[in-house]
């Protein structure tokens, strides 16, 4: 089927011929993405800060930490099956590594119906290749599945949108906004919007099947954060406050300066202060507009216009909040945006790859052209590389940092039911077994100073601050020196005398009592 008319958009080779010349193609990227993560990413790196909030929800080794408004459930969910039985960080990052090279291979096999193997062999390379794509591979975070639900989403949607016999087409554009859906719901939006617009304005895609196709899948995945929200969170709206509020309030806040400063390999840029100190790390972010533009002419050339059209539109929406309405930076928040926009650069660079190829048979000038484009790739994956091994490096230092704060306050006695609060109380109650409960003030505030006290009469309590400056509540209880940890120099245990005391097997006891909640804040 035509993808406009006067075009004809290149569908895959039919029979089992045509689906092994694809996967001659497509398997290989996935599994290069697979490997570079298992050894570069995967081996003794330990969980963020984040990533210990989803996890903790589901893992036996400490009670669930408290989840903030704008967190969605589904990076959760995704890693149960592995939490739930093991507390080790490699185990989940291997099972996270494969599942997501599988689920790269699945999202370029979908589209292998509306471009050619090799465009989306290349497509894949590059999203495949990003340090940002490659870190987050293995790491319990949503931003890279709702990368995929988008591919996913936005491939089914173009097909259905083609041909009505295409019965699994309506199936994955429901799952695929589902999955989003599920790990981001304001993601979600941003990616089900502009396919409505699609279908409001072109006249051949006027189909109630795509419309209800989208609304089944925002629901499907959408309707878990709702139900929360009006249980736990005193109603949508409320929830929605929340949440903006934690993410400093959205508005008018260009951030593009921002993001273009975290591709060295910061995680997180809040604040985003400091000069650009390594342009090279960025200099393919400056290059992508162009490379878009390039792209779509090309496809409109090609016939692809809507193939390549819609999924840059999407790409860009999906974008835009992260670009301009939150005032901070982390390179994660653009992966669905790259994911898609991915595809426009890659039919631009297979177009000149071909051109290259075609005119280096009797150019001096087209293969030394040829020649400076490969070792510009060259460049660029080396790089990414090396920002990745940098930032896998800081995730190996951070785990050995907490390990050796966990030893040291059992070492103190800290056992469970215990309770941690303070600075990265998130990440030493996990590797404690303690619960973490941090004092009303801040985004994760879920209990009183005046409750935390009345607690460690019971149980033991310890709240960690950076230097020797503790709460006032906190000032008669022992201080103990504790092991530096990555950005908190100075680190100190402020430990509570409980009736109770310290000790104890140090054995998790299950179930954990309670920790008290105040005003029907969510724990």
């Amino acid at each position: 089927m035509a993808d406009h008319p006067g075009t004809r958009p290149r569908p895959a080779a039919a029979g089992p011929r045509g689906r092994r010349g694809d996967l001659a193609w497509l398997a290989p990227v996935a599994a290069a993405y697979a490997l570079v993560q298992l050894l570069l990413v995967v081996p003794g790196t330990g969980l963020g800060w984040d990533e210990t909030v989803y996890v903790s929800q589901v893992s036996r080794q400490s009670p669930a930490a408290f989840f903030s408004a704008p967190r969605a459930r589904g990076i959760t969910y995704l890693v149960a099956p592995v939490a739930a039985l093991t507390a080790s960080p490699t185990a989940l990052r291997v099972y996270l590594a494969l599942l997501s090279s599988a689920a790269l291979l699945l999202c370029l096999w979908v589209w292998r119906r509306l471009l050619p193997a090799p465009v989306l062999a290349l497509a894949g390379g590059l999203f495949a290749g990003l340090w940002v794509t490659l870190l987050y591979g293995p790491q319990a975070m949503p931003n890279l599945w709702v990368a995929f639900g988008a591919l996913l989403a936005v491939g089914c949607f173009l097909r259905a949108s083609r041909d009505q016999a295409d019965r699994l087409a309506p199936v994955g554009l429901t799952a695929g906004v589902a999955l989003a859906a599920l790990m981001r719901p304001m993601d979600a939006s941003w990616l089900v919007l502009p396919l409505v617009c699609a279908v409001v304005a072109v006249p051949a895609w006027r189909r109630p099947a795509l419309l209800a196709a989208l609304a089944a899948g925002a629901v499907l995945g959408g309707i878990e954060w709702v139900v929360e929200a009006e249980l736990r969170y005193g109603g949508l709206l409320a929830r929605l406050r929340r949440a903006s509020e934690i993410q400093g309030g959205l508005g008018w806040n260009p951030a593009f300066a921002d993001q273009l400063r975290a591709l060295d390999g910061r995680t997180l840029c809040r604040p985003c202060e400091g000069p650009w100190s390594r342009p090279v790390t960025g200099l393919w972010w400056l290059a992508l507009p162009p490379l878009i533009v390039g792209g779509l002419i090309v496809a409109h050339r090609e016939g692809w216009r809507r193939v390549i059209l819609v999924p840059t539109v999407v790409g860009l929406s999906l974008a835009a909040p992260y670009l301009l309405l939150i005032g901070y930076a982390a390179p994660r928040f653009l992966l669905p945006a790259y994911g898609l926009l991915s595809l426009p650069v890659s039919v631009l660079l297979a177009r000149l790859i071909t051109a290259g190829r075609a005119r280096s048979r009797g150019s001096g000038g087209a293969r030394a052209l040829t020649a400076l484009c490969l070792a510009l790739a060259g460049l660029h994956l080396a790089v990414q590389l090396a920002i990745t091994a940098a930032a896998a490096e800081r995730s190996r230092a951070s785990r050995k940092a907490f390990t050796a704060v966990a030893a040291e306050l059992r070492r103190q006695g800290l056992r469970p039911p215990c309770v941690i609060s303070g600075s990265e109380g998130v990440r030493v109650a996990f590797h404690t077994g303690c619960a973490s409960r941090q004092v009303h003030g801040g985004h994760d505030g879920s209990i009183t100073a005046e409750e935390l006290v009345a607690l460690a009469r019971t149980r033991p309590v310890a709240v960690l601050v950076q230097g020797n400056q503790p709460p006032s509540w906190a000032r008669g209880w022992r201080s103990h020196r504790l092991p530096d940890v990555p950005g908190v120099p100075g680190y100190r245990a402020y430990l509570s005398r409980s009736r109770r005391g310290f000790g104890g097997s140090g054995r998790l006891r299950r179930p954990v009592p309670e920790v008290p909640r105040t005003g029907g804040t969510p724990r």
